[in-house]
């Protein structure tokens, strides 16, 4: 199973990189876990082959058994170094010596992602020059999920820029008035050359305190463009998180 040949939408070359590393606190080696007779790194780079938009796929790992994996089933991997403290450090490393224009990070623990939200996510980078990078949020329905630390939550502006992400419940609703919640799906398209730029600043105060890596972009006062999407994206992050999975394949 190949990468696509470039398509060079408005003469613009799109890369997939997926970074993946097998020591997951969690949930260790989690990427090769088996769902359905394959493993969950399959199951994401298969996915991401139904993108209209992108041209290549890569898996960036630092272990050589999901390399090996990879290969395996007809992918592309390339091994990376094991000091990266995020996941868009890793895809900085995998495509300096790549040539391209557009680079999106889509998340390796996230086997249901819907290929047309990675498209939605490319679009505003093709239109429009001054927006270097986009991520992708969707409206929360259930209550539990806005006081749950692991779902992250962002608030935009009228622009649909990024103003913060938080682990928080944000905005604080004082008065009890509706309030609509957003939950942040980690996927990124960066432009290359900005991506490249953004992996020399040190981790940020609040990236570090809040365990997201997109904060230092903001504290650095760089914006976040945020596309809102109809259909959310699983993540397996601990055992619970594999067997549901596990059985909304099989549905």
């Amino acid at each position: 199973m190949k990468s696509k040949k470039a398509k060079g939408k408005k003469g613009l070359t799109v890369i997939g990189i997926i970074p993946v590393r097998y020591g997951s606190t969690r949930l260790p080696a989690k990427a090769l876990a088996m769902i359905q007779n394959k493993p969950m790194i399959q199951h994401v780079y298969e996915r991401c082959l139904k993108s209209k938009l992108l041209d290549e796929i890569l898996v960036a790992t630092d272990d050589k058994r999901i390399y090996n994996t990879v290969i395996k089933f007809g992918g592309n991997a390339v091994i990376t170094s094991k000091n990266h403290k995020s996941g868009s450090d890793r895809v900085g490393e995998a495509v300096k010596n790549i040539i391209c224009d557009i680079v999106v990070n889509i998340q390796g623990d996230e086997p249901l992602i819907d290929p047309r939200n990675i498209d939605k996510a490319i679009v505003p980078l093709l239109n429009y020059r001054n927006i270097n990078i986009s991520t992708l949020c969707i409206k929360i329905k259930e209550k539990k999920e806005i006081t749950n630390p692991n779902i992250v939550k962002v608030v935009k502006d009228i622009n649909n820029n990024a103003l913060y992400f938080s682990r928080s419940v944000i905005p604080f609703n004082r008065d009890g008035d509706k309030v609509e919640y957003y939950k942040h799906i980690g996927l990124y398209v960066y432009r290359r050359k900005y991506l490249l730029n953004l992996a020399k600043p040190k981790p940020s105060k609040l990236e570090i305190a809040e365990k997201l890596e997109q904060l230092r972009i903001l504290e650095n006062g760089n914006k976040i463009h945020v596309v809102e999407v109809k259909k959310d994206s699983f993540s397996v992050d601990t055992l619970s998180d594999l067997k549901k999975v596990r059985n909304l394949i099989i549905k």
